[in-house]
């Protein structure tokens, strides 16, 4: 499909609906269950996906609150909900992308055709179907992470010394470090500058920006020479949506999957407000 990817429009996923695999990937911080408004209502074909046990291992110190998972946890996980890697992968959520993008890049990682769904479940104009769903299980075959693209605390300092760019996709209150619920310290990374991955969203229209407005957002990046920008975000999920972002303009970035969960609560890092 020449017209595939990294979005996909509604219009375009309703015309070819059954030759892709459809990933739900809500999660939420507020305590609601993502599993039950899966249940509640989702797209037709759907499979649900879970942020917290399919896209990540255990939280850990290093490694942050939603490090990789291994290869084998991975390629276990996308086994079980019946996805062997064959069919293009389109992943959505309620949030326009924010949390879809991680399977996103997870799969592109692993040069799996995959996209995200422009305007997430919203722009859905069809029928929503309700109950569970019970994939028939199948193989999906390990592969390695390559590392090249996720890097560590040690080598974001590395690049910024370098005078590298390293992007915050968090939102600005967090990024200016006032205080709340998520972060153990607040603040950022010194050095960092912040793209929020929300306003990648146009408010309007709930869907990606245009390449002008995403190119205007991201002129640092793209004017920047040397080594390939970083970004982090939280915990190494939202900040896809800005690797994400950065793809349309056809700017590759590496991702820190630790991201601000690791570094601040590792007392011996900077911190800048």
């Amino acid at each position: 499909m020449e017209d595939f990817g990294p979005l996909v429009s509604a219009l375009w996923l309703r015309k070819n609906l059954d030759q892709v695999r459809l990933f739900d990937s809500r999660s939420y911080l507020d305590g609601r269950s993502a599993p039950d408004a899966f249940a509640e209502a989702h797209l037709p074909g759907a499979v649900f996906v879970s942020l917290d046990n399919d896209l990540s291992g255990p939280p850990s110190q290093p490694g942050g609150r939603h490090p990789f998972p291994t290869p084998g946890h991975f390629a276990a996980a996308m086994g079980r909900l019946g996805y062997d890697g064959t069919t293009p992968a389109v992943v959505y959520d309620d949030v326009g992308g924010g949390i879809a993008a991680r399977l996103w890049f997870m799969l592109t990682l692993l040069d799996i055709p995959a996209a995200v769904l422009d305007g997430g479940m919203q722009a859905w104009e069809g029928d929503m179907v309700s109950g569970s769903v019970t994939p028939t299980p199948t193989t999906f075959n390990e592969q390695p992470w390559p590392t090249g693209r996720l890097v560590d605390a040690d080598e974001v300092a590395s690049r910024l010394e370098a005078g590298g760019v390293v992007i915050d996709a968090r939102n600005s209150s967090r990024f200016n470090g006032k205080p709340n619920r998520i972060d153990t310290r607040f603040g950022h990374i010194p050095g960092a500058i912040n793209i929020a991955w929300e306003d990648n969203i146009d408010d309007l229209t709930a869907q990606m920006q245009t390449a002008d407005q995403l190119a205007d957002r991201y002129h640092e990046v793209i004017d920047a020479q040397g080594q390939k920008p970083v970004a982090y975000c939280g915990s190494g999920v939202t900040a896809c949506h800005d690797l994400l972002a950065l793809t349309l303009l056809g700017v590759e970035a590496d991702l820190y999957v630790g991201s601000w969960s690791e570094w601040g609560a590792d007392e011996s890092r900077p911190v800048e407000l």
